[in-house]
């Protein structure tokens, strides 16, 4: 995943609010990033644009090889769907669909049905501690294990890039902690990349890279001088 000279605007008024400016970014395989920067600062834009949700004012978004502001939209959800696993901070399960269901959708949404691919969400929530819960609906579940869920959703699909949007700030720290280790644990196995945007700087010891976000303008620090 690649940004170059990235800069994203948007109209307010009659006034241009710039909330990036200039963003050079380049994520390789296996890494794992953590983006840091207030609320406001531009990361889940930053998201946006690196999944094709989006497309950048200027600039250009590479993903798997790919320019997404040279694509039309279905053929970036493609990308998207295929390439890209999501963990958001409110979860974002769906309400009418059960724990095995949630899990199920991306290989649905991408035609993976073969059987040995069906067993992979059971193997995943087997893994998270929840192969319990399969026929539960998400209203029946603590904030952690919803989170747990999502994050199997997310992997299931075996995608390149996973982006998780301040993915433990609706948990409290120790479900927290829990939950990150956990989607470490399944991005690193995989060998997949993982970026999360945050301002909870406790993240950063995790991390192999380290961008903070801030007046537009997008930095990458050594560890050390980012204090935890």
């Amino acid at each position: 995943m690649e940004l170059r000279g990235v800069t994203k605007s948007y109209l307010e008024g009659v006034t241009q609010r710039v909330v990036l400016s200039g963003v050079d970014l380049a994520i390789h395989p296996g890494d794992f990033a953590v983006l840091l920067g207030r609320s406001g600062s531009g990361k889940s834009t930053l998201l946006n644009l690196v999944s094709g949700m989006d497309i950048p004012t200027a600039g250009e978004v590479r993903l798997a090889g790919r320019a997404l502001h040279q694509l039309r939209e279905e053929e970036r959800t493609y990308l998207r769907r295929r390439y890209v696993g999501f963990v958001f901070q409110a979860f974002n399960l769906l309400p009418t669909l059960t724990v095995e269901q949630n899990v199920l959708l991306p290989l649905e949404l991408n035609g993976l049905k073969s059987p040995a691919q069906r067993k992979e969400p059971l193997r995943l929530l087997e893994r998270v501690g929840l192969a319990d819960r399969l026929h539960q609906y998400p209203d029946r579940l603590s904030g952690g294990e919803q989170q747990r869920v999502a994050i199997a959703r997310a992997v299931v699909h075996d995608p390149l890039l996973v982006l998780a949007d301040e993915p433990t700030g609706n948990l409290d720290d120790e479900t927290g902690k829990q939950v990150l280790g956990l989607l470490e644990e399944l991005c690193r196995e995989r060998k997949r990349t993982l970026l999360i945007a945050t301002h909870d700087r406790a993240m950063v010891a995790r991390a192999d890279r380290i961008f903070t976000l801030g007046n537009g303008r997008l930095a990458e620090r050594p560890r050390l001088q980012v204090a935890p």
